[in-house]
């Protein structure tokens, strides 16, 4: 283990979630980490690195105060004015500890915009309830010290079993129409890519607001099409869903807050693991 990586202590909250338990077991073996689950199950129950937490019930100062974790990363799911009061109280303790809170964000903080992608200084807005309050989060976490914040705003997360793909099995089956948005272009990663990157975000110690999209666009029907095409021999129906009769873009791209080659993605990478 490196000297540099023990150091830590982790609490990851919404572990128990698909990207927030895909950082759990990246991070696991190099830190003292720690996670949050809602629903009960044997496998956190037995864990005694988890803790049971409902962010509509529950307080999560008692968790960090139990923890006392130096970097906290938040994934979580639920309420949003729940969620707004447990930021807060992860902001006060963030103050008070000089530790470190990892936000995941999304490109929703930008869909108001639709006439091209969005950079990590571009201002925020958007028009639906979910891009508000992740706005909310940003908006109240940036006003902490520099250092102990950093942003992560993700585009469409795949991967092999993801909620994405396991739905779209689902509908074929069910011999439904799959959904598809035939003017918006986007950008997409895996959940593995995410992770990676998310260590490396720890491990140098970076901070600020991050891109974590493929470094390329593409459409959501011709993205949605090229799964389906292998996920079965079959012919798909397509459900063509129009919000607008232009392309209209939702993409988060990087271009202050570069990471390294390696740590980069294109969609045609997402689309080459989706398939192993």
């Amino acid at each position: 283990m490196k000297k540099e990586e023990s150091k830590h202590r982790i609490l990851i909250l919404g572990a128990s979630g698909y990207i927030g338990n895909s950082i759990y077991k990246e991070l696991g073996p190099y830190f003292k980490t720690f996670g949050t689950y809602r629903t009960p199950k044997k496998e956190f129950e037995k864990n005694k690195q988890f803790f049971h937490y409902n962010v509509e019930e529950d307080d999560v100062y008692e968790i960090l105060q139990a923890c006392k974790p130096t970097i906290i990363i938040s994934a979580l799911r639920g309420d949003f004015n729940a969620q707004t009061i447990a930021h807060q109280h992860i902001t006060e303790y963030v103050m008070e500890s000089g530790s470190k809170i990892i936000f995941l964000s999304s490109a929703n903080a930008f869909d108001a915009y639709s006439k091209y992608p969005s950079y990590e200084l571009d201002k925020t807005l958007s028009h639906s309830i979910y891009g508000h309050f992740k706005i909310k989060i940003e908006n109240m976490l940036l006003r902490l010290p520099k250092r102990q914040v950093a942003v992560l705003r993700l585009p469409m997360v795949f991967g092999t079993n993801c909620p994405r793909i396991q739905d779209i099995k689902q509908t074929i089956s069910e011999k439904e129409g799959v959904e598809v948005f035939p003017n918006l272009i986007m950008n997409v990663t895996l959940d593995k890519k995410v992770t990676q990157q998310i260590h490396y975000i720890i491990n140098r110690n970076k901070h600020g607001i991050f891109h974590l999209g493929s470094t390329d666009l593409v459409h959501h029907d011709d993205f949605i099409k090229d799964i389906t095409a292998f996920l079965t021999n079959d012919k798909v129906l397509l459900k063509h869903v129009f919000t607008t009769n232009e392309d209209r873009y939702l993409a988060v791209l990087p271009k202050y807050n570069k990471l390294p080659k390696h740590l980069q993605i294109t969609s045609d990478v997402v689309l080459e693991e989706l398939q192993k």
